[in-house]
């Protein structure tokens, strides 16, 4: 069995040649940004976003048509079946494959996306996760049941304060990961994420933000999900559950198609179900600014700053 995986594992560097990151949140505009910086650089796009991995579901990810991807080569999109399980160990694997093989052909890497788990892999590697006996992973939840998050935390900001700093009481997930790896090791998780022997996959590279109000994302939002059903994203998603794949999948799961779901089985309305989409997509937008608000070194710019994000690209590749 392969060892367990969090985000924060060491992954070799490939090398110190440059790249180009183009991070935002939804229907910021990264695509066509993308496509035009590509044609312009001689770059090759690399995916950043954990469901355009995914065959079959193109309107609902939001994946550049087929046409575009006929201008500018694109990686790690439909690499996988709907019910098949894709992780960031398995991103990360296949970001360096790619981007090593554009490299190779003198080209420059521009990885675009909105998926924070995987660029925070590609930019700070992943942490192995040390073997947790199972005896310790039950104890510690009925603990978390029987005492409360709040005596588990106090516990926590004791044995591993750094730690303690970045988990919220309410993350329960994150806080019993961090008290399994003390038990079982009597080392903090933090002393772990520290210690990394090896460079993350990229150690040169550009990060370049898009973001602007929040009147102006909810209305591009608002436009998306207009976009996307006029697309024929409800057809697409019967198109898939024809195919068999189950509903309940995790892919099917995911913003857009869990909604479209919930229509087709007639759990809400039409009306409803797109004021639902709209909203989660608006909720999906906060969190991914938040991942990304997090990351050293963006240089963020407005949508509309086109010439600013060139000088910027041009400054930084001479």
């Amino acid at each position: 069995m392969a060892p367990e995986l969090s985000e924060h594992s060491p992954h070799p560097s490939t090398d110190h040649l440059p790249a180009i990151c183009l991070i935002g949140p939804t229907a910021i505009g990264k695509t066509g940004l993308s496509l035009a910086l590509a044609a312009e650089l001689d770059a090759e796009i690399v995916s950043v976003d954990s469901m355009q991995v995914y065959r079959y579901l193109d309107i609902g990810t939001a994946k550049a048509t087929k046409a575009e991807r006929q201008q500018v080569v694109h990686h790690l999109i439909d690499l996988v079946d709907p019910d098949e399980e894709y992780h960031v160990a398995r991103f990360i694997a296949d970001a360096a494959a790619a981007i090593a093989g554009i490299r190779r052909r003198g080209r420059l890497p521009l990885l675009v996306g909105g998926t924070g788990l995987y660029l925070k892999g590609l930019l700070e590697g992943l942490f192995r996760m040390p073997p947790i006996p199972p005896e310790i992973r039950q104890e510690l939840r009925q603990r978390l049941e029987r005492e409360g998050e709040g005596a588990l935390h106090a516990e926590l900001a004791r044995l591993d304060p750094d730690s303690a700093r970045r988990i919220p009481p309410g993350d329960r997930q994150r806080l019993l990961r961090a008290l399994e790896i003390m038990t079982a090791t009597g080392i903090p998780w933090s002393r772990h994420l520290a210690e990394r022997d090896q460079a993350p996959l990229l150690d040169n590279v550009l990060l370049l933000g898009l973001a602007c109000d929040r009147e102006q994302l909810y209305q591009r939002i608002n436009a998306r999900v207009d976009q996307m059903v006029a697309a024929g994203l409800r057809e697409e998603v019967e198109r898939v559950l024809a195919m068999g794949y189950a509903p309940s999948l995790k892919s099917l799961q995911s913003i857009g198609y869990r909604h479209m779901i919930e229509y087709l089985h007639g759990n809400w309305g039409w009306a409803e179900a797109l004021e639902l989409l709209a909203r989660d997509t608006r909720r999906y937008a906060k969190r991914q600014l938040t991942w990304f608000r997090h990351l050293a070194g963006v240089r963020w710019f407005a949508p509309n700053e086109t010439a600013a994000i060139r000088e910027t690209v041009t400054d930084y590749l001479t």
